[in-house]
């Protein structure tokens, strides 16, 4: 049974999803500090965080980084503005989603099980590995290397990429990213696509500028250069 965490400063709020979240059947931990947070994430080991920016001590922006330091857990972002650059900046600390206050529990829901479905997720051809050149793809393990050193990628970066090396050459638009990777529609937002792909090319490209993986065809989207 997946176990959820909640991290908001607003209490009410909190209680409702948790309420929402155990008639779907889910687990669930809170917590409404950011410090708090942290070390629910280290006592509790969440398959999932839902995670407000706006938090008391420490700020949602902040504790997704120390997350992402030591876990590829998914993470859901809530801002209650709806300015683009909370949402890239979430995305840069690398959360794998957002929503901005306020939002329908259903599509809160929604997404969370969408997330959750990917970390079951396996290449389409079921193959154990990928290797094009000096990468490394083991899509059984997640696990990438280059040269032989690990690259430390996100959930949704790996997907991203186990994508488009299971057919090289196959140009997927923004929008098909969104519904293969995603789960759903994403409401046209292609901007958390192009934010996963800069992370991702930054991760695994000799020369991000220069990419020789994940390539660009410009006007259309993003495939996987055959070697």
């Amino acid at each position: 049974m997946p176990k959820i965490l909640l991290v908001d400063d607003e209490r009410a709020l909190v209680k409702g999803l948790k309420l929402s979240f155990e008639r779907e059947g889910y687990l669930i931990a809170t917590a409404h500090t950011g410090p708090e947070a942290l070390q629910r994430v280290e006592d509790e080991k969440p398959d999932l965080v839902v995670l407000d920016i706006m938090l008391p001590e420490l700020d949602g922006l902040e504790v997704c980084k120390r997350i992402r330091q030591s876990s590829t857990i998914p993470i859901i972002m809530l801002t209650a503005r709806s300015e683009d650059i909370d949402k890239i900046l979430g995305l840069e600390m690398g959360a794998d989603d957002y929503l901005t206050k306020p939002f329908n529990t259903r599509e809160l829901l929604a997404r969370v099980k969408a997330h959750l479905r990917r970390l079951e997720w396996n290449s389409p051809e079921q193959q154990q590995c990928t290797e094009a050149g000096a990468l490394v793809i083991d899509h059984l393990k997640r696990r990438v290397t280059v040269h032989g050193k690990e690259a430390d990628l996100t959930a949704k970066e790996f997907d991203i990429l186990a994508t488009l090396a299971a057919n090289p050459g196959r140009v997927y638009t923004r929008e098909n990213l969104l519904e293969t990777i995603w789960g759903y529609k994403y409401f046209g937002d292609v901007r958390n696509v192009d934010v996963h792909v800069r992370r991702l090319r930054e991760k695994i490209e000799p020369n991000p500028a220069e990419p020789e993986y994940v390539m660009t065809r410009w006007g259309m989207g993003y495939y996987f250069r055959e070697h």
